[in-house]
């Protein structure tokens, strides 16, 4: 028996999801999340970048914590040490969205509607997805030990993602 969940960033995410909101979604546009992953992304600033661009969708763009510390030495001496510092790679995907009401033309209910696998990579070659640049804080929280060390940030009153107040 073939299950109906794809395996994405360590976990399980059920297919179809999106499409099955779609009779409560009553704006032109909406702000969708995985729930995983955190980060100081200005909502008010993305919602704006995606009015601005006229296209389906719009995804944040990030650069992911290193998922090690690193050690800046001399010889065997330590002389900086930095805890997941940020990478100066690729851009990944974030995790969020602002979508136009058009996404659910692209999307069924059935299982086999996969977000990440089929609809964003279309989109994309249609030029219809852009990509907003978060180059803040990011991480995701997709293990036991992302979740230690995020609740160190949080009670060290660290937490980066706390943006309110």
């Amino acid at each position: 028996m073939e299950n109906n969940f794809s395996q994405y960033r360590g976990e399980y995410i059920k297919r179809g999801r999106l499409k099955k909101i779609e009779k409560y979604v009553e704006s032109d546009i909406f702000i969708v999340t995985y729930g995983d992953g955190l980060a100081n992304v200005n909502i008010n600033d993305l919602v704006s970048f995606h009015k601005s661009h006229g296209k389906i969708a719009t995804l944040t763009g990030v650069l992911p914590p290193s998922r090690f510390g690193n050690l800046s030495v001399d010889g065997n001496v330590i002389k900086e040490f930095v805890e997941k510092p940020q990478t100066s790679g690729q851009y990944v995907n974030g995790g969020f969205f602002v979508f136009n009401r058009e996404i659910f033309d692209n999307l069924t209910c059935d299982d086999s509607c996969d977000l990440e696998m089929g609809v964003l990579d279309h989109l994309a070659e249609k030029g219809e997805l852009m990509m907003y640049e978060h180059c803040k804080d990011w991480m995701c929280m997709d293990t036991i030990r992302d979740t230690e060390y995020l609740n160190k940030l949080w009670y060290s009153n660290k937490a980066f993602w706390k943006v309110w107040e």
